[in-house]
């Protein structure tokens, strides 16, 4: 890598060399920018199309996306916008009226709701693990039912108060320990033999679980139960998974308008761990030297992985967030050159929020896997603070009842 001079940011140029490879889409891991996914196989072996939200927001969605995943059957996606942040598509509602996430085309005939889906593609594939209908796979998604009520009326309704804060956490950690007991029963970390349908029906609300209420309860999930931990690390060890997984800033800023809110119950630990997640540094740094995020090692090439997705959409970055305006694509320079040679640089007067709004506009895994947006956003935080008009500016406020703030159109160019 060439060294710059002190105080001058790398050109665009520059950072085009140091950015890293495009990934294999078709064939390679799991990633949400994939249009098509063959795994080896003959385009032509393709049977199914799944439509799925643009922004990998969608809970229902990643279930369906991580079974297809695993099971390894060759699929089309095409993405549409959620209400949340954006208009739906006319050509997605002449297919399906109601709008409704996710959908699935099978051999021409076409499925909504995922559990529906799921039906569906293990008549056609064959089961993931044990079949949906075996009994335990069906207790198993019972509980997970029972979960989710629990978590939804502690994190989604307002004023609790005291006592109903102590109630709520009660009842959903009665709960989140029944969900552990089953884990222990298993032979190994999964619930059943191995990775099953019911593994995948509980991953998307339980990764939703353990962000939210870290964020506005101040309640860490996988350090108050072992086995929702282990679980989660053997996940964690699937390129699969890593595929399509958030992180907790992602998340606590995405349910809101899907949930119709979320309460924060203000305790000192929650107003802790929620700054930590807005702004950093990362790791968070838990008593026995855990990560509550990920058990995954940051990938070497986290930095290069960061840069190159910025570079892909610089063009609406810099319209949306500077306007154009030479004085940010300046400031976006400096902080990529911070990004990657770890060296803070301060940007021109007068940019910080800016810096700030795109930090936190970040999305997990739309723009990224995990790793590199903490990388990017660490280095714009830094790049920020050295403003020399204004190194305290906050960032514009992020929606609470929608994220029009996140319209994808400007980036279809692109792929999101």
């Amino acid at each position: 890598m060439d060294s710059l001079p002190d105080g001058r940011p790398a050109s665009w140029e520059q950072l085009e060399s140091w950015a890293a490879p495009e990934a294999d889409r078709i064939d390679g891991p799991a990633n949400p920018q994939a249009r098509l996914r063959l795994f080896g196989q003959e385009e032509s072996a393709v049977r199914v199309t799944l439509y799925r939200d643009h922004h990998a927001w969608c809970p229902y969605c990643q279930k369906v996306w991580l079974w297809l995943e695993e099971h390894r059957i060759p699929y089309r996606v095409r993405k549409v916008t959620m209400v949340c942040y954006g208009e739906k598509e006319p050509w997605f509602l002449r297919l399906v009226p109601s709008g409704m996430l996710p959908a699935l085309e099978l051999d021409g005939r076409l499925i909504t709701e995922s559990d529906r889906i799921l039906e569906a593609l293990e008549l056609a594939f064959g089961p993931l693990g044990r079949p949906l209908a075996d009994p335990q796979v069906l207790a198993l998604r019972q509980l997970e039912r029972l979960l989710f009520r629990a978590w939804c009326q502690w994190l989604c309704v307002p004023g609790l108060g005291e006592r109903g804060e102590r109630q709520a956490a009660e009842a959903f950690d009665r709960l989140a320990a029944t969900m552990a007991q089953a884990l222990e029963a298993g032979p190994g970390h999964f619930f059943l033999d191995d990775l099953s349908s019911a593994d995948v029906v509980f991953v998307p609300y339980v990764e939703r679980m353990n962000a939210s209420l870290a964020y506005y309860k101040g309640h860490l999930l996988r350090q108050r139960h072992g086995a929702i931990d282990r679980w989660f690390r053997a996940l964690e060890e699937r390129s699969t998974y890593l595929g399509s997984q958030s992180d907790f800033h992602t998340h606590a800023h995405d349910l809101p308008p899907q949930m119709g809110g979320c309460y924060a119950n203000g305790s000192d630990i929650q107003r802790g761990l929620a700054a930590r997640i807005d702004r950093g540094p990362w790791p968070i740094p838990m008593a026995d030297g855990s990560d509550p995020e990920t058990s995954q090692i940051e990938p070497a090439d986290s930095a290069a992985v960061a840069l190159a997705r910025v570079l892909r959409h610089r063009r609406p970055l810099l319209d949306r967030y500077g306007q154009g305006e030479e004085r940010f694509a300046t400031a976006l320079r400096a902080a990529l050159t911070t990004l990657i040679e770890r060296r803070p640089m301060a940007p021109p007067a007068g940019t910080a929020m800016e810096l700030r709004t795109l930090a936190q506009r970040i999305s997990v895994p739309r723009d990224m896997p995990l790793h590199a947006a903490r990388r990017l956003r660490e280095a714009l935080e830094q790049t920020a603070s050295l403003d020399p008009r204004d190194p305290d500016a906050v960032p514009l406020p992020t929606p609470l009842h929608h994220r029009r703030d996140q319209d994808p159109r400007p980036f279809l160019q692109g792929i999101l």
